[in-house]
């Protein structure tokens, strides 16, 4: 069974696209950089960081719908964290009544909560705009290039080859749960996943045993091979400085204001 989630548009052919895996990895960590570093004071600042992420997601021609869906995943989990910050001691702008408590909500909270939002949206941008425009083996090797511990580059590139065929093993144990009339009390039913989850826990377990065994007995040393060596084109030069300049001109001309 094929699956897609992670590079269904990474084939598209953009401007975004041609770039270097490390001109872009460089880039997307100024980009977020620049996001977190910016005080919550400065506001003029970022919708100028949301016009240059959204020039750059239109350059790669990604479907708008996916890059929302992605976005909307991570996003409930910012607001987890936003709305525990409403409630900072501050000068109160609202009142609630909860069970026998009075909890309330200040104007630093707010300020704090609209900041972790803003920051956490344009930095979740960014990330989708580099995942979905390489292939996840192109940013390995880029990774590798810019001197990352091997053992993350490893442990990526493993997670990345079987977690299609750990999806595929869940997916059969679901059909074969299904096909014997799966249902009863909920007990039931929560020891029945619990069951599945175990299995699958202990099947890839020995998967992972027998592929590192064959990959060991055919000479494996923990180093990755290239097929294609990267390269650093004058396109890549290009987009690095344009990138620079323009989150330098944000931040210094938000500073000025």
């Amino acid at each position: 069974m094929e699956h897609d989630f992670l590079d269904r548009y990474s084939d598209i052919d953009s401007v975004i696209h041609k770039l270097d895996p490390r001109t872009k990895l460089i880039t997307t960590l100024c980009f977020v950089l620049a996001v977190v570093i910016t005080p919550a004071t400065e506001w003029r600042a970022f919708p100028c960081y949301f016009v240059f992420i959204s020039i750059l997601l239109l350059l790669s021609k990604l479907p708008l719908l996916y890059v929302l869906k992605r976005a909307l995943l991570i996003l409930p989990f910012v607001l987890l964290i936003g709305i525990f910050n409403l409630f900072k001691a501050g000068e109160a702008v609202a009142s609630v009544h909860v069970w026998h408590w009075q909890v309330s909500i200040t104007h630093e909270g707010l300020l704090v909560f609209r900041t972790v939002l803003t920051k956490a949206s344009l930095s979740i941008m960014g990330l989708i705009l580099l995942s979905s425009t390489t292939k996840f083996p192109a940013l390995l090797r880029g990774l590798q290039q810019l001197r990352t511990p091997r053992v993350m580059i490893v442990t990526l590139s493993f997670a990345y080859r079987y977690i299609f065929v750990l999806v595929d093993e869940a997916m059969r144990m679901r059909r074969a749960r299904d096909s014997r009339n799966f249902g009863g009390k909920r007990m039931w039913q929560m020891k029945t996943v619990g069951n599945m989850v175990g299995t699958l826990f202990l099947r890839s377990y020995e998967r992972g045993e027998r592929v590192y065994t064959a990959m060991v007995s055919r000479g494996y040393d923990g180093q990755i091979r290239e097929a294609s060596p990267l390269s650093f084109s004058h396109r890549d030069a290009y987009f690095s400085v344009a990138t620079a300049l323009i989150l330098i001109s944000v931040s210094t001309t938000s500073l000025l204001w």
